[in-house]
């Protein structure tokens, strides 16, 4: 990630806006997603993502977010607590012209305790030593939130290890790049 004079950037690398830089503030724990776990998690993806819907916790830079919309998912719902990523989300979204993108400014453990609508592809990246991967995680599969073939796109730092699956589910695509371990899950 390089600075430039609004601060952090982001690059889309591929579909639409393939290319496009994003800026991004400077916010304690944010830490997007780098362009080679990027480029396997969406190779990954790749069948699935075209006309999905997609749920993006803790979005932060948006970089999960913004990269499934350039690759043609229909919706993404972008989630975040703190107030400078969320404005940064919003006018990004109004840069790219994009439509699809939906973005609220809430806690992402009590967005999921609301009225759950069914996504097809959730990108789970808490911030790492917060203890929040797992309950967001019992929580997406318990709770209604995810399509009949839905999948959980699950990035933890190394130290943390592998969450534990919910019952049915489990990690069907895993790698690791550095110090995070970053997986797919699919109900089984």
């Amino acid at each position: 990630m390089a600075k430039g004079g609004g601060g952090n950037q982001l690059r889309i690398i591929g579909g639409e806006w393939r290319g496009r830089k994003l800026t991004f503030p400077d916010v304690e724990g944010l830490r997007p997603t780098t362009d080679r776990v990027r480029e396997t998690l969406f190779n990954w993806l790749q069948p699935v993502i075209q006309g999905a819907r997609c749920l993006d916790l803790f979005a932060g830079s948006g970089a999960l977010g913004m990269e499934a919309l350039s690759r043609g998912a229909a919706v993404v719902q972008f989630i975040d607590r703190e107030r400078r990523a969320v404005q940064s989300l919003k006018e990004n979204l109004a840069l790219l012209r994009s439509t699809r993108g939906e973005v609220l400014q809430v806690d992402a453990l009590s967005y999921l305790r609301g009225e759950a609508r069914p996504f097809d592809v959730v990108f789970l990246d808490p911030p790492f030593r917060q203890g929040l991967l797992q309950p967001c995680l019992e929580q997406l599969c318990q709770g209604g939130w995810l399509a009949e073939h839905g999948r959980i796109y699950i990035e933890v730092e190394q130290e943390g290890g592998e969450p534990e699956m919910p019952e049915g589910w489990e990690m069907v695509r895993r790698k690791q790049a550095g110090q995070v371990i970053y997986g797919l899950a699919a109900h089984q």
